[in-house]
């Protein structure tokens, strides 16, 4: 059975998240998507999302394409491997040749983990929904 991994903070989820969900569920048997929690994007992103923790959450676990979603409070991939034993861990290309990234293909290569980085969906993003919706604001 091949599991698939993949985690995010889904804040004003778009079509690019679920494309990212529905690429990855179709490379697997089994997805297994981690919802970070708002104080964990407090501290690696210097803000909190919008939408809150429990209704991303709900989002995420309710999307048919997900087989199981759970709360990150810690975004270590390492340590989520080890309780989920994933053999695929899915990215955004975003991601692809940073240094970080590099050093996690190193260390999932040994465990037999492929990272598969799907295309970033530049069009839509959770910053550009909140631009608009700012700009829009501005106008009214």
């Amino acid at each position: 059975m091949i599991i698939g991994y993949t985690n995010g903070y889904f804040d004003l989820f778009h079509v690019g998240h679920l494309n990212l969900l529905r690429r990855a569920s179709a490379l697997c048997d089994r997805l297994i998507v981690g919802v970070i929690s708002d104080e964990e994007c407090q501290k690696r992103k210097g803000k909190t999302p919008i939408i809150p923790l429990k209704d991303r959450y709900s989002i995420v676990s309710e999307i048919a394409c997900v087989d199981r979603a759970y709360i990150v409070d810690i975004d270590d991939k390492l340590l989520e491997w080890k309780t989920y034993r994933f053999n695929k861990l899915f990215v955004g290309s975003d991601h692809q040749n940073t240094e970080t990234w590099n050093d996690w293909e190193i260390k999932f290569k040994r465990l037999g983990v492929d990272i598969i980085y799907f295309p970033y969906t530049h069009e839509v993003t959770s910053t550009k929904i909140k631009l608009k919706i700012i700009d829009e604001a501005a106008k009214i």
